[in-house]
Order: C-alpha cells, then sequence, then structure tokens
C-alpha cells in the first residue's frame, strides 16, 4: 500500500498528523510496531495541558494549542477528551522551591504566559486541600489537563472516518531513499511502502529508523511511572505540580486520581520492559501526602511504566532535514508532548504539505534567556554543543533549528558540554 504520506508511529502524534492531513484530503498510512494504537506514552502519562515549567521554545506549540485547538478538541473529534481549564498550581514549601518557582515564572510571563507567584495562603484559597507545609507556589489560571487515552483514541478514530489508514503490529526497521529523498519505508515482516514524504514519530525508535538514512536524533529512553487512585467524589479540578518535580497529577472526571512519579532513579531503570517500582510509588505517595494530607487514606489501585525518549536537550525536534528530503523528524518530546500534541499534529501535516505552519518554528524566539535563530542555538542545559567528527577534529555541530536537530554525517558523533539532567514532566 502506497500513500501520499506515510506516518511512523501510532501515537498522539501520529494520530494527531493523520487527522490533520486526512482532513485536507491527503492520503495517509500510520504504521504502529505494537498491536495498539497509543501502546507508548501517549495514553500512559499525566494528562497536564500546560504552559507553566516548559522550556520557553516549547511555549508557542503549547500556547497555540492551548487558545485555539483543545477548548474545541472534543466537538472536533466527536469524543470527549475530558479537557478541564482550570489552572495549574505548582507547589513549594522550601526557599530553594520559591527560587525554582520564581524563575520558571519570570521565563513563562517573559513570554506571553499568564503565570505568577502566589503565597501558600492563596494557593489554599484556590485549594482548600492544600497543607500548611505551602509556603509558594505558580498559579497559570490558563492551565489544565485532559485523558491521554481518549484523546489519543479521538484523533485515531477521526483521522480513520476522514480516510486514513492504519495498520498496528507493523514495525518498521528501515527508511530508503530513492533518488535522495526518503521515500520508502520497510518493516520488520517484510512489507515495503512507499509515499511522497514520510513523518517519524516513533518514540525512542525514531533514533535507529533516522539513523538508517544517516541521520541520528541524540535521544535515550527514560522510565516514566503513573499511578492511579481509587475513585472519590470530586475534590478539586487543578492540575498539581511541585518545584522539586517528585510528583504531578489531577483528579480525573471519573474521580480517581492519575498522578506521574519522579523518584530520581528513573535514569538507572533496568532495560527492557519497563515496569513501576514500589520505590517511586512509595517516594511519589510521601510527597502527595505532604501537601495533600486529605488523600492519605485513598486507595492506589494500579501503577504503570514506560519509556519516553528523552533528547539531549529535553526539546523536541520537530522538523525537516536539509540532508534527507521528504523526512519529517517528531521526536524528542521527553515526557512533555502530549500537551502540545494538537498544534505539533497540526504542524507536521503542514509540513507534509508544504504549507506554512501555524507556529513558526524557524523564527527567532526571545524569552528572556537566549536567543535561538534557524541555524544555531544555544541550549539552557548546554556550555555549547559541540560534535567531534570521526578524525577527532572539533566542530560546532551544526544544527537545524525547528526544536534542535542535530544533523549527524559522521558515523560517530560524542554530545559534550555540562548536561543538567533536569526534566519536569508533563
Amino acid at each position: 500500500m502506497n500513500a501520499e504520506v506515510i506516518i511512523v508511529g501510532g501515537g498522539i502524534i501520529g494520530c494527531a498528523a493523520a487527522y490533520n492531513l486526512a482532513k485536507n484530503g491527503v492520503s495517509v498510512l500510520v504504521l504502529e510496531g505494537s498491536e495498539n494504537i497509543g501502546n507508548g506514552g501517549s495514553t500512559r502519562n499525566g494528562g497536564g495541558v500546560r504552559q507553566s515549567g516548559r522550556d520557553p521554545r516549547e511555549l508557542p506549540l503549547v500556547m497555540y494549542s492551548i487558545q485555539h485547538i483543545w477548548p474545541q478538541l472534543s466537538d472536533m473529534l466527536d469524543t470527549n477528551v475530558e479537557y478541564y481549564q482550570e489552572g495549574n498550581l505548582r507547589l513549594g514549601s522550601t526557599p530553594q522551591h520559591q527560587k525554582i518557582l520564581e524563575g520558571l515564572a519570570d521565563r513563562a510571563a517573559a513570554c506571553g504566559v499568564d503565570v505568577r507567584m502566589i503565597s501558600g495562603d492563596e494557593a489554599r484559597r484556590i485549594n482548600p486541600y492544600l497543607s500548611d507545609a505551602v509556603t509558594c507556589a505558580s498559579w497559570c489560571p490558563t492551565d489544565g489537563h485532559a485523558n491521554p487515552l481518549m484523546a489519543t483514541m479521538g484523533y485515531y478514530k477521526m483521522a480513520r472516518r476522514l480516510g486514513a489508514h492504519f495498520i498496528s503490529g507493523e514495525k518498521v526497521v528501515e527508511l530508503r531513499k530513492i533518488k535522495g529523498a526518503a521515500r520508502q519505508v520497510v518493516t520488520e515482516s517484510g512489507n515495503v511502502y512507499e509515499g511522497d514524504k514520510i513523518i517519524l514519530a516513533a518514540g525512542y525508535e525514531s533514533r535507529f529508523i533516522a539513523s538508517t538514512v544517516g541521520i541520528d536524533v541524540p535521544m535515550q529512553p527514560v522510565l516514566l511511572e503513573t499511578l492511579v487512585t481509587e475513585a472519590v467524589a470530586p475534590m478539586f479540578w487543578q492540575m498539581l505540580g511541585t518545584a522539586a518535580a517528585d510528583f504531578y497529577g489531577h483528579q480525573t472526571e471519573h474521580g480517581s486520581f492519575v498522578f506521574g512519579l519522579n523518584s530520581g532513579l528513573e535514569p538507572y531503570a533496568k532495560p527492557g520492559k519497563p515496569l513501576s517500582s514500589s520505590i517511586a510509588a512509595s517516594a511519589a505517595c510521601r510527597g502527595i501526602m505532604h501537601y495533600f494530607p486529605d488523600l492519605a487514606n485513598i486507595k492506589v489501585v494500579r501503577s504503570w511504566a514506560g519509556w519516553m525518549d528523552a533528547c539531549a536537550d529535553h526539546v523536541p525536534v520537530i522538523s525537516t532535514v536539509d540532508e534527507v528530503p521528504g523526512l519529517i523528524l517528531a521526536c524528542g518530546f521527553t515526557g512533555h508532548g502530549f500537551g502540545i500534541s494538537p498544534a505539533v499534529g497540526l504542524v507536521l501535516a503542514q509540513l507534509a504539505m508544504e504549507q506554512e505552519t501555524a507556529v513558526d518554528l524557524s523564527a527567532q524566539i526571545h524569552c528572556g534567556m537566549t536567543v535561538f535563530s534557524k541555524r544555531f542555538c544555544f541550549l539552557q542545559f548546554f556550555r555549547e554543543r559541540i560534535c567531534y567528527n570521526k578524525s577527532a577534529e572539533r566542530q560546532r555541530c551544526r544544527i537545524s533549528w525547528k526544536f534542535g536537530i542535530f544533523s549527524f554525517l559522521g558515523k560517530f558523533f560524542e554530545v559534550v558540554g555540562g548536561i543538567r539532567y533536569e526534566i519536569i514532566q508533563s
């Protein structure tokens, strides 16, 4: 089967891109390696739709999503995605926490986000279930949350209704170029599919697939864990997070609480099948009870884990590739992809159709920190991005901007610099 656009990956990014392409009459084929649509992080995350706490380079995408898509998404997809825009409280209890929150709030406010610092008493007026341990918080009233499973399935079902084709259990192992352009997708079963454009949105697997046409995106798999409680009567609808990033979450429409966890041990998880651990759950529960003592007796009914595609600078790669015409990358979301997925799906479709994008990925962004230009950018988490080629000649790594793609032309590249590993989950 051939199509104008082939999408590798059936998560919410791939499904959203398929929906936007099919809506515009483009023939599209989605290949998903597992047996289930949305089997990765798309349906296994905390459901945050937030601007606060994000890297400023992601803000244009999430701001567009919140202003133009999320409020109408249930009607667009004919599916209740359970979107609630009741604000985001990011909590702190120490002077160090306040310093972290102030930095995040200042950077977001410089980009036009309605976010401000509030006292512990102000936070308790917004959410009376907070304990006296809360001494400060950042408050973004336009943030919210949604149901990841319903949103992913909504995009999937509507894309199919509009004519998109999906094949699950069809793992992609290779891309092939014809006359210098990416044209063919080869699967583990030996099938070969051909399209005018290929969108690669397969999470961490994107790294191996892109390498078959000489492109390397610096990512690594990092464990992401989540727990779900029993359903209780409605208590509050705000999205929650902490300065320490030890947990984040919200109460669902069903009544259960969904909390993402961060024990600090995620980078050291055993390879293979992702498994949740008692260490992460117990550590997060202590933090949750510290801030919300009324939740102490609520039962945890299940937990799960999954691999997220953590990019070197923690910012997603959303880009065409000069060296491989026809290839469009969408990976390295580092646990931040769900909230920006509506805008990303739209932008990917527009890139594939060679249209002007709704969010300008090439423009310079001035957000009170570093200036990020079209071709070179110096990142908050790196002193500088430097590459070494095969002959060890030191050279600056040329970056196709559009959210930080590294184009590696040698067989071996090593990214060095002062990496500060700090992931703030969505």
